[in-house]
């Protein structure tokens, strides 16, 4: 599992910097999908560079930018890569630098480690789940090796117990079941609430370290936007439950868009 770790991290900071490249350009042409969201040439690019290094591996691989194939093909895989080559594009387009890379490893369905890494930021996170460890570390704009970013990597862990919740909500994605849920929390805690906006897959790392301790999602997510940042949080001792089954978000599934979903500690 740890080879195949470090060949995750190698792939995510290998497409951050081919998404530097568009991104630092500020002239990019943007191209709307069929399910009406932005796509970028930093996504194409960013995908074909992950696929690069994951294909060897010999392990099928969904991602938001490949081919989706039909789930009687599919749900005869043990194991699958799960893959946003650019999760957070509205950031990117926005320029606020909120937008990451995400690959994690399933197996049977389960997060078995994850990578999220934002270029822009250069901060990467990372898990190998069943060490019940996770990880960030500052990724310098030179070269650097795995050993160094091993030996480098500061061990994250979530604030259980706090006066004030703090919740996070998606920088671009605020909707009133959002604000209904905050209400809510509000009055059952009996505690201050604050909302930290946040885009993309750094919601789940806001949790995995301590800066927030709930992120309840109402709106369409899909199964690349959540695995590497579940695996995050699962690694620390968080959940990430769909709302109305209470079951913990599965891969691989028939239907890759999930339910309305929240991460949060149980215990």
């Amino acid at each position: 599992m740890r080879e195949h770790l470090r060949i995750a991290i190698e792939a995510a900071i290998a497409a951050g910097r081919e998404i530097m490249k568009v991104y630092e350009k500020k002239d990019f042409q943007i191209e709307i999908k069929s399910d009406e969201s932005p796509l970028t040439v930093a996504d194409k690019r960013a995908n074909d560079v992950i696929n690069d290094f994951l294909k060897p591996l010999g392990i099928p691989i969904i991602s938001e930018e490949n081919i989706e194939l039909p789930f009687i093909e599919r749900k005869t895989w043990e194991r699958c890569w799960i893959v946003d080559p650019l999760d957070g594009t509205k950031e990117f387009i926005k320029r606020n630098g909120e937008f990451t890379v995400n690959i994690a490893l399933v197996s049977g369905g389960q997060p078995q480690l994850g990578v999220i890494y934002a270029p822009a930021l250069n901060l990467l996170y990372f898990t190998v789940v069943s060490e019940q460890k996770a990880y960030k570390v500052y990724i310098p704009a030179e070269d650097i090796d795995l050993d160094e970013i091993f030996n480098n990597a500061e061990e994250i862990q979530p604030e259980i117990n706090s006066e004030c919740l703090k919740l996070v909500g998606s920088r671009s994605h605020m909707n009133q079941e959002t604000l209904n849920f905050i209400e809510e929390l509000k009055k059952k805690s009996n505690k201050e609430v604050q909302v930290v906006s946040k885009g993309s897959s750094l919601k789940f790392c806001l949790l995995a370290e301590g800066k927030a301790q709930i992120y309840p999602r109402f709106g369409p997510t899909m199964e690349w936007d959540t695995a590497a940042g579940q695996a995050i949080c699962e690694a620390v001792g968080l959940s990430c439950k769909i709302n109305d089954s209470g079951d913990s978000i599965t891969y691989n599934r028939e239907n890759l868009r999930n339910g309305n979903f929240c991460v949060s500690y149980e215990g």
